[in-house]
């Protein structure tokens, strides 16, 4: 227990210990926890007792009155009384509701309150002090303090920063806050998605939203914008002067060791949002909800929600993806009937492009490059195109910031020259010292005198390159996105930046340079190739089938892989099945992967697991 008290805290100990020393004591009991509680002087229980007039001297002689002097002076270890040490289990359990993760000064003072039979509850009674009183004393300076982090030497968070809001700022962030600091990204586009949140938001019963989409699209972002829009007072009036809050359900399941402790935290920031009566609450990963604190014989933080929500007694924002409302939310009917879904689609090229030029100076600013349209046009059609297991707008996003961070760090990177000189310096020095061991002075000042030249010439080149090549912002174009596209898919740079239309007029003549003959077959391939980029075909098919048939060694499976290597840019993006292993019908099993139960099932097949 002693490992989670704050430095003040255990200062209250050491100065119990003296308490009873003085009075010749040889327990420490509740009332040397008190004296020792007062005589510490800085914590927030001793500025609560101070405001309620309650002073070291006066307590120390209330002591006397009841208990008096002891005999003689105690020797070595003095021990805790029962009482006193159910006060410090008291105190870690006051520390547990207030959602707190230590104990300090305050925490041992309401520990000795809710003890209320020992000397220092007596001691206090008699001095004027009504428990209650002390109690709502600490909690008051308490809520101008936030708690809830690991307390540094200086005693902590608990005893010294202020806070707006003591249970929301511990277990969440005040996105409302963020927007008013410019601290959140512009939202481009999204009004209609926005304006059905408000519309939900606004109704009498059912008034929670959940955004559904796939990740990456832009759920979060929603609510940032809805954020901004009540910051500037574009809303309607049942919604301005609200605060939006996202709630991190991590932080409230963190720590929560005993039963009922993360019910506990929730209930109180539950409460907190029904006395202010202004906050909107977002959850992002809402289906987390769903069995999140739930240990064996507890309740799960979807079941403490419900019958907030059905009263309208709290206004909640959720987001997940669709797989996840399917799996989670939608198996809970009750859950679900309390909630309104507004679907989030992934956005257009052309809305993406938009998106990014929004979002431009931002990442301009952070990387002091220059962005070109050209590089925001790339990013969005290169990512659409060659990254399919993401959704834009996000995918565009990171293209850009990677391809904004590759070019700062390749300017502030010292160009090669520079890392030259270093090395012919280091090589004169070896020189020169070898030339001193050896007692030639006459070469040994031949190689220090060219030591000092390259030193020179060294801090010039530095000069140069720090007036010059840094001030110059670095520009980002679509061929430094390629090149990230190129790192991150294996496509080769010049496949990505070449025009379509060019290669695929020439397609020909780059298969032929693998394939010699077969004049037929390649051009039947091309014209397919090209009658479906040309957008003749209909998209939802496949690019073409054929059968390459002839005798083994006339090239056929060449053939596949030129034309893999043509549209891919590597002859690997290419699956080979040889007919000849499936003769049998159990076999068909090894394409698609074993049914469940089977040997096998969770290793998938050939064919499904390469695609």
């Amino acid at each position: 227990m002693f490992e989670r008290f704050t430095d003040r805290a255990r200062r209250v100990v050491v100065l119990a210990q003296e308490e009873a020393r003085m009075l010749n004591h040889n327990y420490i009991g509740t009332e040397h926890i008190l004296l020792g509680l007062i005589h510490e002087g800085e914590g927030v229980a001793a500025k609560a007792l101070e405001s309620l007039g309650i002073a070291l001297e006066g307590v120390r002689q209330q002591v006397e009155e009841i208990i008096g002097q002891g005999q003689q002076a105690p020797s070595g270890h003095i021990p805790f009384t029962p009482r006193a040490k159910k006060v410090l289990e008291l105190s870690l359990r006051e520390a547990l509701q207030l959602g707190h993760n230590y104990i300090g000064t305050e925490h041992i003072l309401l520990g000795l309150i809710r003890e209320g039979e020992g000397v220092a509850a007596q001691v206090l009674v008699k001095l004027g002090a009504d428990l209650n009183r002390v109690r709502q004393q600490v909690l008051q300076l308490l809520s101008g303090y936030s708690g809830g982090k690991e307390p540094a030497e200086s005693g902590g968070r608990g005893e010294g920063t202020p806070s707006s809001s003591l249970v929301l700022d511990q277990f969440g962030r005040n996105l409302t806050a963020s927007a008013r600091e410019g601290k959140l990204d512009p939202v481009i586009g999204r009004t209609k998605e926005i304006e059905r949140v408000m519309q939900v938001l606004s109704r009498r019963t059912k008034n929670n939203p959940v955004l559904i989409g796939e990740p990456g699209v832009g759920k979060t972002a929603v609510v940032e914008g809805l954020a901004q829009m009540v910051v500037k007072g574009e809303v309607p009036e049942t919604l301005k002067d609200k605060q939006l809050y996202t709630l991190d359900l991590g932080s409230l399941v963190a720590g929560s060791r005993y039963r009922g402790d993360f019910e506990e935290r929730l209930k109180k920031v539950l409460k907190e949002i029904r006395t202010r009566g202004d906050i909107i609450l977002f959850i992002d990963e809402i289906h987390t909800l769903v069995g999140a604190g739930a240990a064996e014989g507890a309740i799960d933080a979807a079941s403490i929600l419900k019958p907030m929500l059905a009263r309208g007694e709290l206004q909640t924002i959720g987001a997940t993806t669709l797989d996840e409302y399917r799996k989670y939310v939608e198996k809970d009917p009750a859950l679900e009937r309390r909630f309104q879904p507004i679907q989030v689609g992934e956005p257009s090229l052309e809305h993406t492009i938009e998106i990014l030029k929004g979002l431009r100076d931002r990442y301009e600013a952070h990387h002091r490059v220059s962005i070109t349209d050209s590089a925001l046009v790339a990013a969005a059609t290169l990512a659409d195109r060659y990254i399919n297991d993401r959704f834009l707008p996000d995918k565009a996003i990171d293209l850009i910031d990677e391809a904004g961070a590759r070019m700062r760090i390749r300017r502030m990177t010292a160009p090669p020259d520079l890392r030259e000189f270093d090395e012919k310096i280091a090589d004169v020095r070896r020189d020169k010292e070898s030339a001193i061991d050896a007692q030639d002075f006459e070469r040994a000042a031949k190689l220090r005198d060219q030591e000092k030249t390259l030193l020179g010439q060294k801090a010039e080149r530095e000069k140069q390159w720090k007036d010059g090549d840094l001030d110059v912002v670095a520009e980002v174009d679509d061929e430094q996105i390629a090149e990230v596209l190129a790192n991150w898919t294996g496509i080769p740079v010049f496949k990505l930046t070449e025009e379509e239309t060019t290669r695929l007029l020439r397609m020909e003549d780059e298969l032929h340079k693998r394939i010699i003959g077969q004049v037929d077959a390649v051009k039947a391939v091309s014209q397919a190739i090209r009658r479906t980029r040309a957008g003749l075909k209909d998209p939802k098919r496949p690019s073409g089938s054929f059968i390459f048939a002839g005798p083994s060694g006339v090239g056929k499976t060449e053939l596949s892989k030129a034309l893999a290597n043509f549209l891919f840019g590597e002859d690997d993006a290419l699956i080979q099945i040889d007919m000849g292993e499936f003769h049998d019908r159990y076999t068909a099993s090894r394409l698609f992967g074993a049914p469940p139960g089977y040997v096998g099932y969770e290793e998938g097949g050939q064919l499904t697991e390469k695609v």
